[in-house]
């Protein structure tokens, strides 16, 4: 029985999207939950899995068509159907709900449908049996860190250690399709090239930033020495205990919750001719991808420890890059992160995100000689690790004291660190 391809509903503000790419072409077979195609929404770019496993029937949208939500955009037949359609010409719209599975669906399958796409696909990629794994979620869900412990208890055992998740390749098109997106990489000089769907979002939101929000930056120099020691210390036993890398940026995000928890100001949006103090820390980290920018969200930032927020962050990091982020984990931010220092600048002057009210930039780490003075006044010259980081802030509600006492905040805690890391 065929089944319509339809697109979830991205969002609850989204009311189209540009399909940018099909993985499968009209023959090809595919199954439940791999990747169908890609599309460019305001939110976020992604890859949408298909419903059903089967064989693509019919195409109704082709690669660069924006439709708006509620329409069929491809048909996939049965396996065992031996019939397939051409190609139809393009449709207006852009389907907005996944349909149940088709009837007949194996009982494992069935078995398994409670469980989240992103753990039946680690569970394939690795060879691993559902039924053998406890799980700790609502109705006995198997969560993904369930599974990573699966997989680190196995690797334990003498078993051959599996790829990670996130080294996965994107799987390849079957159809014609251009190649990704590269910023100017595959551009030619001289040559006249259309802004993409995101590009063309990013320069219309920074355009509006600016317009709307008074921007104020300050800058301040934070010693990062006894982070760096820790971080050399711990990191090969925290990667081999943890299965993800001990990356800096645990370590300001957690900064960063502390000072903001004392000044909510600095995690607060302007609405109309009020304040809104949010109830939450909802913590954006811009991403760098191919293709352009995205700011995945850590949400209720404040309700976890340090292992929690490394987990999530280098999580969403990965599923960022490989297109598989929900739209609703790319929106909602209520204070940004951005590390352009990785590219080796000192520091940078962010436009705000909005409707962030503050965004801080994170320069690059590098030793310095530091005039150092110790408990009983005496000065020496040491080699430090520093950093620079710049906050941006909207100076319609933050005041420049505002701004310098949460910096300081961020500063003491990040110098003083005295968090367990996990």
């Amino acid at each position: 029985m065929p089944t319509d391809v339809v697109m979830p509903q991205m969002g609850e503000s989204i009311f189209e999207g540009t399909i940018t790419k099909w993985l499968k072409a009209v023959g090809d077979a595919v199954e439940r939950d791999e990747p169908l195609f890609e599309i460019s929404t305001d939110k976020v770019d992604a890859e949408v899995p298909s419903p059903v496993s089967g064989v693509v029937n019919e195409i109704r949208s082709p690669e660069g068509a924006t439709v708006q939500v509620n329409t069929v955009v491809a048909v996939i037949a049965d396996s065992a159907a031996t019939s397939v359609a051409s190609p139809a010409p393009a449709a207006e719209n852009l389907a907005a709900a996944v349909p149940a599975a088709a009837a007949g669906a194996a009982a494992s399958a069935a078995r398994h449908a409670r469980h989240s796409p992103l753990v039946r696909k680690i569970a394939e990629d690795n060879n691993v049996d559902l039924d053998q794994i406890q799980g700790t979620g609502a109705n006995g869900r198997i969560t993904k860190e369930d599974i990573q412990r699966y997989l680190d208890g196995r690797q334990a055992a003498g078993a051959p250690a599996p790829p990670p998740v996130s080294a996965a390749p994107v799987p390849a098109t079957s159809a014609a399709a251009a190649p990704m997106e590269s910023g100017s990489a595959a551009a030619v000089p001289g040559e006249l090239v259309p802004l993409s769907k995101m590009r063309a979002i990013i320069a219309q939101r920074m355009v509006e930033s600016a317009q709307i929000v008074p921007h104020v930056h300050t800058v301040f120099k934070i010693d990062m020495t006894r982070i760096a020691r820790l971080r050399e210390r711990e990191k090969s036993r925290f990667e081999q205990r943890n299965g993800i890398k001990l990356t800096f940026m645990p370590f300001i995000a957690a900064a960063a919750i502390e000072a903001l928890r004392k000044f909510p100001i600095v995690n607060a949006s302007m609405e109309k001719d009020a304040i809104r103090y949010h109830a939450n820390i909802n913590l954006g980290i811009a991403v760098a991808v191919d293709w352009g920018l995205i700011v995945p969200v850590v949400k209720q930032a404040e309700e976890r420890n340090f292992l929690g927020l490394a987990r999530t962050i280098a999580d969403l990091a990965n599923r960022a890059r490989s297109k598989r982020l929900k739209p609703d984990e790319a929106s909602g931010s209520t204070f940004t992160l951005t590390n352009a220092g990785i590219f080796g600048e000192e520091f940078g002057m962010p436009i705000i995100n909005q409707p962030d009210a503050a965004i801080l930039g994170i320069g690059g780490l590098r030793k310095e000689p530091v005039v150092v003075t110790d408990a009983h006044g005496n000065d020496s010259i040491a080699i430090r690790s520093v950093q620079y980081f710049c906050l941006g802030f909207d100076h319609r509600i933050i005041d420049g004291a505002d701004a310098g006492r949460f910096m300081s905040e961020f500063k003491k805690a990040l110098e003083n660190w005295n968090q367990e890391i996990g």
